[in-house]
């Protein structure tokens, strides 16, 4: 093999593997020859053999620039990660639809996080660089569990305006929601013990339950009317159930939320048997119109709960600033906490002290609910209206899910797989059960904005669908 051919499939590995991606400026010729070690010449033969191969362009004054044709090997190469074996576990498999949602040209759908165009960049920018000066030698040792100061008085005054009392004290600052979740599970169980969790549920509980060697007990939870309690008193009757891990509030994946006199009915059931809560609240701040919804940790009285939020869902996803209000479990999570991830980032907790304390985020949070109401809304009417007669668009009020329901035969598997060759990506309903309850449903972020070149992405899917349903009458 010639050198320039050699050189020229070495580059081609690279963009094929996102080392390169769609209009990012390959290395200049020099620079290639100094890295490699080929001549000038050598290397203007391989970037022009990769031109002709349509991998790449040249551009006056710019260089040589990979093309959006060369993307095409990268999506083929997401595609064929994916297994559909019914032998994968609950981890492999949420490990295969996370890195496809990671590539920028998809249509993002699978993805659990708001559309990142909807996040305050510049304020969060100005905070972090406030922050950086006011860093002291001490903060590392300021901001150990259980956290910084400032922030927890903070979140406990955003608590007390939504009538929930909580003091600063039993907060503790984690990284992120999930590690809140994995740590409050933690200080209420030990291995083998049995715990509730929702079906379908959010793919981090079955990950903990997993990881901590616990036993699930499953409670239907329907896009129309929620937790099916009488089950869940079923279950605290039958079993000696330490533990369960519930979302209250526009609940992932189907969307829905108890009302009050639900949140009521669990939290009597809950003091009556002593089972202690893990409620996960990530979504409370996105509620369409009123007053926030109420946790079911309000209405408890006696037994041991734990709510658990973070500000990756209605601030910033990259942060991984989250909390858990732990109540009497607070001091047994800080010592976890120390012994596991030792503390959260010092400096992404100064910057969301100093970017909540300029009142920025109320006015973020209003812009933000509105334009999820408005670009759920424009989903919602453009999927039942493709769908019709083939699925069931389910939505709620708030939040940014949609769950939807094929015909029993469909495989959401086969829905999925013909969504990454659209460059699509979707959350099948394998991806929150371990059985087959749910493999004809899927669920949808709603919070993109629906542009020409996505609603013909859509469209395509539905006519995919159509066909499938068509084929399994």
């Amino acid at each position: 093999m010639a050198k320039y051919d050699a050189l020229a499939q070495q580059v081609k590995a690279q963009i094929e593997q996102g080392v390169w991606m769609e209009n990012e400026k390959l290395p200049s010729l020099r620079k290639q020859a100094e890295q490699t070690g080929f001549s000038l010449m050598t290397v203007l033969h391989a970037y022009q053999l990769l031109e002709s191969q349509g991998l790449i362009s040249s551009h006056a004054r710019s260089g040589f620039v990979v093309t959006a044709s060369a993307q095409n090997a990268q999506s083929h190469r997401v595609q064929a990660r994916v297994k559909t074996t019914d032998a994968v576990s609950i981890n492999d498999f949420v490990y295969e639809v996370l890195q496809a949602s990671r590539d920028p040209h998809m249509f993002s759908l699978g993805f659990a996080y708001p559309d990142p165009s909807l996040y305050p960049r510049q304020h969060l920018n100005k905070s972090i660089a406030s922050a950086s000066q006011q860093i002291s030698l001490t903060s590392a040792m300021d901001n150990l569990p259980p956290g910084n100061v400032e922030l927890r008085k903070i979140i406990a005054k955003r608590y007390a305006a939504r009538g929930i009392n909580i003091a600063p004290d039993e907060i503790i600052i984690t990284a992120g929601a999930l590690e809140a979740l994995n740590l409050s599970l933690q200080a209420c169980t030990s291995p083998g013990d049995w715990v509730v969790i929702e079906s379908p549920v959010f793919y981090g509980a079955m990950q903990a339950l997993q990881r901590l060697g616990l036993k699930a007990i499953t409670v239907k939870v329907s896009p129309k009317t929620g937790l099916d309690v009488a089950a869940l008193e079923r279950a605290f009757k039958s079993h000696p159930v330490k533990a369960c891990w519930l979302m209250s509030s526009y609940q992932n994946p189907l969307g829905y939320s108890l009302d009050d006199h639900t949140k009521q009915r669990i939290a009597e059931l809950l003091d009556a048997y002593n089972v202690a809560l893990v409620e996960d609240d990530v979504y409370a701040e996105l509620y369409a119109q009123g007053k926030p919804p109420l946790p079911i940790k309000h209405f408890v009285k006696k037994a041991k709960s734990m709510l658990c939020s973070s500000f990756s869902k209605s601030l910033v996803a990259g942060y991984r600033i989250g909390w858990v209000a732990a109540g009497d479990n607070a001091l047994a999570i800080q010592k976890q906490q120390l012994m596991s991830t030792l503390a959260t980032s010092a400096p992404i907790q100064l910057a969301l002290v100093d970017y909540l304390s300029k009142k920025n985020y109320e006015s973020h949070l209003k812009l933000l609910r509105k334009q999820l109401v408005l670009r759920k809304k424009a989903m919602v009417e453009f999927l039942s209206e493709a769908l019709s007669g083939a699925a069931t668009v389910h939505a709620d009020s708030g939040g940014y899910f949609l769950w939807v329901e094929c015909s029993k035969p469909i495989n959401a598997m086969d829905i999925y797989q013909e969504a990454l060759r659209l460059r699509i990506t979707i959350a099948p309903g394998k991806l929150f059960s371990l059985s087959d309850e749910f493999n004809h449903c899927f669920r949808v972020n709603a919070s993109f904005e629906l542009n020409e070149a996505r609603r013909n992405q859509l469209n395509k899917l539905a006519r995919f669908i159509h066909v499938k349903s068509a084929a399994a009458e």
